[in-house]
């Protein structure tokens, strides 16, 4: 069965069926967000977050539309929502020392190369929204057609956004190798 069967499902009642689509979808949407976040237990927190949501919103899918954009926004309003309830208590900021020192301290990332190390202190100096393109594009592998949904603009404007997103990564990167 398809994502938008299964969906069409769970928005008439049927909840068990979320458990299929959790099997298909919470490694990706944890990817997605532990790369926004850089956090591994704040991404696993939002990523049940996002399938809660699911059940509780299951009624605003709307028949016709592809289930992969529709549970990527659910997951960026999940990681909108958890930054603006703590905007108030931190600063927007996102310091790039406390965030590869939080990327050194994990065990994963003792057997991290100096490059993967580089690319995300480089991915952190990008803006939020530039970051975000990059992870879908790149890391998600969404194609831009999905992106340009999940976003609500047009498959030209996400290409020239990721466009000058890779410039932007590529700038820091060597940037952060000259150190």
């Amino acid at each position: 069965m398809t994502d938008e069967i299964i969906m069409e499902a769970v928005k008439n009642g049927d909840l068990q069926q979320v458990s299929v689509l959790f099997e298909r979808y919470h490694k990706r949407i944890f990817n997605f967000l532990a790369r926004m976040t850089t956090d591994r237990e704040v991404a696993e927190d939002l990523t049940q977050n996002v399938f809660l949501r699911i059940i509780k919103y299951r009624t605003s899918y709307r028949e016709g539309n592809l289930f992969q954009a529709w549970i990527y926004q659910v997951a960026r309003n999940v990681f909108s929502d958890h930054y603006q309830s703590k905007k108030n208590k931190f600063s927007d900021f996102v310091s790039v020392d406390r965030v590869s020192e939080s990327i050194e301290d994990k065990e994963e990332s003792t057997d991290m190369e100096e490059k993967e190390i580089l690319l995300q202190r480089s991915m952190a100096l990008l803006s939020e929204e530039q970051r975000e393109l990059l992870i879908l594009t790149r890391f998600q592998h969404l194609k831009y057609e999905e992106v340009a949904t999940i976003m609500n603009t047009t498959v030209a404007n996400i290409k020239v956004k990721v466009h000058r997103a890779i410039g932007k990564l590529r700038e820091h990167y060597f940037e952060l190798e000259k150190i």
